[in-house]
């Protein structure tokens, strides 16, 4: 499924247990901070910055773009948690950047600097959402889409 994401708009994936928003990266540049070092992530227009978040509803949506203006308008910092940090079962968002993400119910949230890979509800683990000019192409989703203004 092909889904139109434009500078001002984001795209929300609704699922039953799971909500995934994007918005276009823009071409900007972000940190990325881990636990051993800071990495400049530099992007093309077509890339995206994806949120999930293992929860649905109203609430989750408003969260998660809030997440999304906070990296991509204010500039906050993707975090990597170490593995196995105390922190990670009580995240409520994870965040991906780049042109092709795979969403995985099995793995750690927020413990991933690999920026291909990004932790999910298990009803999306699998889907793959792929940056395409203009918009972008989801893979193996078939719940609901809603497009709103991100501003």
């Amino acid at each position: 499924m092909q889904i139109d994401v434009r500078e001002d708009n984001v795209a929300i994936l609704r699922g039953r247990e799971g909500t995934v928003a994007l918005v276009k990266a823009l071409g900007r540049s972000f940190f990325l901070d881990g636990p051993d070092e800071e990495v400049v992530l530099f992007t093309d227009p077509e890339d995206l910055i994806i949120a999930s978040s293992f929860g649905v509803g109203a609430k989750v949506e408003k969260g998660l773009i809030c997440t999304l203006f906070q990296i991509r308008e204010l500039g906050s910092p993707l975090i990597v948690l170490p593995k196995g940090h105390k922190a990670s079962p009580r995240l409520k968002t994870v965040v991906s950047l780049g042109e092709r993400t795979r969403l995985s119910c099995r793995i750690q949230p927020g413990t991933h600097p690999e920026q291909d890979v990004l932790c999910a509800a298990e009803e999306l683990d699998g889907l793959e959402i792929v940056a395409v000019p203009g918009g972008a192409i989801v893979e193996g989703f078939g719940g609901q889409v809603h497009l709103g203004r991100f501003s």
